[in-house]
């Protein structure tokens, strides 16, 4: 893929795929029409030059494409095109493209799937995250996740589910796919699992946008409203988390002059009012996590965060949304609390767990632990087991460069 559609899969993906499914009502085959349009890209473009706009171009093929399979199937041949649903007044401009996202964010996100699928499906289809991509966020193979996928698409169409955003009474039972959608669209935008950049600012985008209208639909829900703190306080730290040569700033060493106040204090305030808003006693995970970050991000220095807090937040988390990736993050927390000896012992145990094998993340905390304990030789050869499980190139600089300095050799390991 040229640099020229690959940056245009990026931003309009979704966009174009948003726009063919009102024409095929068949996200398979809006799915194969729009594959088919980026690959009349590949093959075009270098030859006719790139279009001014590149999304209208691609909507363009592929919504042809797509009236043009549904001919040869001689399928509803009277009723084409559907390019306008009948009784349907779709707004123009800006607005009619957040529209058309968001009923293909609910359509995918439908109870008649299940949780696991509804928020993989959206992930790839409106957020166009690719399968194998996808399937490392739910810590799965790609042959699963692409069956999973398959399985989902088709009860979409078997079922007949309607292609709409849907009433204010619906709204909750889609909630928490809707939720968890936006939040692996923000992990995968701010840490990419792979490539050269540390994250991907499309996705963080398209996350923004999405959580800014789910707080438009249900102002008043205090999982919205954890969501939304979360996806500013991110932003607001955003500045810090790369130094002038492109490299990796862990937290602990991030120059907080850099950090956008504005930001913090609305993502505190958004975060504080979440936690108001919650049944009490039994705040959600997307209000606990916001209040997590919220604590990291009102400390003055990294020494002077507020441990215990954290560490009482996670255990809350973790009993109303148990995770082993939550575990660790926990385990790293409470060593600045009961001292990285106790810690070091709490990741030996989370490594038994099937769920984190080939995560690099276990090995990487364990590095941590040992560095400050000043088993260093020990520290560095766990920072290069961790280098050697992750595709982001700029993490796995950091944590070679982190090994090297261990070793004293003052440069990477080959």
């Amino acid at each position: 893929m040229t640099d020229e559609v690959a940056g245009a899969h990026r931003r309009g993906w979704a966009r174009v795929l948003a726009t063919v499914v009102r024409v095929t009502r068949d996200l398979g085959a809006a799915e194969d029409a729009v594959q088919e349009a980026f690959a009349a890209a590949v093959e075009l473009w270098p030859r006719q030059g790139v279009p001014d706009d590149t999304t209208a171009w691609l909507t363009t093929v592929a919504r042809n494409r797509a009236l043009d399979a549904r001919r040869r199937e001689q399928t509803l041949a009277r009723k084409l095109p559907l390019l306008i649903v009948p009784g349907d007044d779709a707004p123009a401009g800006r607005e009619a493209i957040e529209d058309e996202r968001l009923r293909l964010v609910f359509t995918c996100c439908h109870p008649a799937l299940s949780l696991p699928s509804r928020v993989a499906l959206t992930l790839r289809l409106v957020c166009g995250v690719p399968t194998p991509d996808v399937a490392r966020l739910f810590l799965v193979s790609q042959p699963t996740m692409a069956a999973r996928l398959t399985r989902a698409k088709k009860k979409i169409q078997a079922a007949g589910i309607p292609y709409r955003v849907p009433a204010e009474h619906e709204l909750p039972d889609r909630l928490p796919a809707a939720l968890a959608v936006v939040t692996l669209l923000l992990t995968e935008g701010h840490t990419a699992s792979r490539g050269s950049g540390l994250g991907r600012p499309e996705l963080v985008r398209t996350a923004t946008e999405l959580a800014e209208v789910l707080a438009e639909l249900m102002p008043d829900e205090a999982e919205v409203l954890g969501l939304l703190a979360t996806v500013r306080l991110a932003a607001a730290r955003r500045p810090a988390r790369l130094d002038d040569d492109g490299g990796l700033v862990l937290l602990s060493a991030q120059d907080r002059s850099r950090w956008d106040r504005s930001l913090i204090s609305a993502g505190c305030a958004l975060a504080a009012q979440a936690m108001r808003r919650a049944v009490p006693g039994r705040a959600g995970p997307y209000a606990l996590q916001a209040a997590i970050s919220a604590v990291h991000s009102e400390a003055a220095t990294y020494e002077a965060t507020d441990w215990p807090q954290v560490v009482a937040l996670y255990d809350l988390l973790l009993a109303v949304a148990p995770s082993p990736v939550t575990a660790l993050a926990r385990v790293a927390a409470w060593s600045h609390v009961a001292g990285p000896g106790p810690a070091l012992a709490e990741v030996a145990s989370l490594g038994d767990d099937a769920r984190l094998r080939g995560y690099y993340g276990v090995p990487a905390v364990r590095a941590d632990l040992l560095r400050r304990l000043g088993r260093t030789a020990e520290a560095a050869a766990s920072y290069e087991e961790a280098a050697a499980l992750t595709a982001n190139e700029v993490e796995r600089s950091s944590l070679l460069t982190q090994a090297a300095g261990l070793r004293g050799t003052g440069r990477r390991p080959g």
